[in-house]
């Protein structure tokens, strides 16, 4: 399983995401991101995009390795929280 931080980034920044353009508040943040308890309202019935392990499933599994296409999600994510001056704990390191 993707070893998620839960910084909540990835929801706040869904605008160039096509699949999640009906979620997106106008401002990037997902209409159903809590801004305040940084959790996802749905989680549990989130769309498969926002779901690591069955995207990989789904579509990547033909392109990369388990373990290539985490370190790739992981970078994003590392980025994300960089430009957002997110603490070092947050990130994530797989096999680095």
């Amino acid at each position: 399983m993707f070893p998620c931080s839960g910084c909540g980034l990835c929801c706040q920044n869904i605008e160039t995401v096509k699949e999640l353009k009906e979620f997106d508040l106008g401002n990037g943040i997902c209409r159903y991101f809590d801004i305040d308890t940084k959790e996802c309202a749905i989680y549990n019935d989130r769309p498969d995009i926002c779901r690591i392990d069955k995207m990989f499933e789904i579509k990547y599994h033909s392109f990369f390795t388990k373990e290539t296409f985490y370190k790739e999600n992981a970078k994003v994510c590392n980025r994300l929280q960089t430009l957002h001056g997110f603490d070092e704990s947050y990130k994530i390191n797989i096999g680095e």
